[in-house]
């Protein structure tokens, strides 16, 4: 999930690789992007560094520049990094890249969704679940399957701001409700 400054930050960078003077892949932009928040997510140490307060902003760009070299990083993606180091949001960089995704999404006429299971969906039913995600929201849905067994059973899905609420769970709940609000 994204917050809305990783939103406002998604959409900047949108911005910069779909100008005209930029013109860019956006979906080269994600998959540099996800590369670099997955290299900070498994170091530990570049992760503590590019986040304290004791690192200057000048050594942090230095370090992430020398480190993004290998990966032969856009120009964009490299100069929207120095920008998010320069306003000391690097710990919004999960944020930023899921924000990203939805974006680029939405630019491509998909729907994303997340689905949650008390246990492993089969084919059938993931291409079932995915039709009427389809048709609820206009758009190709995109799945995501997330296993809860706290749900006992049926399902759960978020699409957008909206969910469709299938679990047994939930069930039980509305009937809880009913009855207490009976009395």
């Amino acid at each position: 999930m994204y917050t809305a400054v990783g939103m406002r930050y998604a959409r900047a960078l949108m911005e910069v690789v779909t100008s005209g003077s930029m013109k860019m892949d956006p979906a080269q932009a994600l998959e540099e992007l996800g590369a670099v928040r997955e290299m900070v997510a498994e170091s530990g140490d570049l992760r503590n560094a590019l986040l304290s307060p004791a690192v200057s902003v000048p050594r942090k760009r230095a370090v992430l520049a020398r480190l993004l070299q290998p990966f032969g990083a856009s120009r964009a993606v490299r100069n929207f990094l120095s920008v998010v180091i320069d306003h000391r949001r690097i710990g919004e960089l999960g944020s930023i890249v899921e924000a990203f995704r939805a974006l680029l999404d939405e630019r491509l006429g998909y729907a994303r969704a997340a689905v949650a299971s008390a246990h492993l969906l089969t084919e059938e039913q993931k291409g079932i679940l995915e039709a009427e995600l389809s048709r609820l929201s206009g758009k190709q849905a995109k799945l995501t399957y997330i296993i809860d067994p706290a749900l006992i059973g049926g399902v759960v899905a978020r699409l957008g701001s909206r969910v469709y609420d299938g679990s047994v769970r939930g069930q039980l709940e509305k009937l809880r409700i009913k009855l207490v609000g009976g009395r």
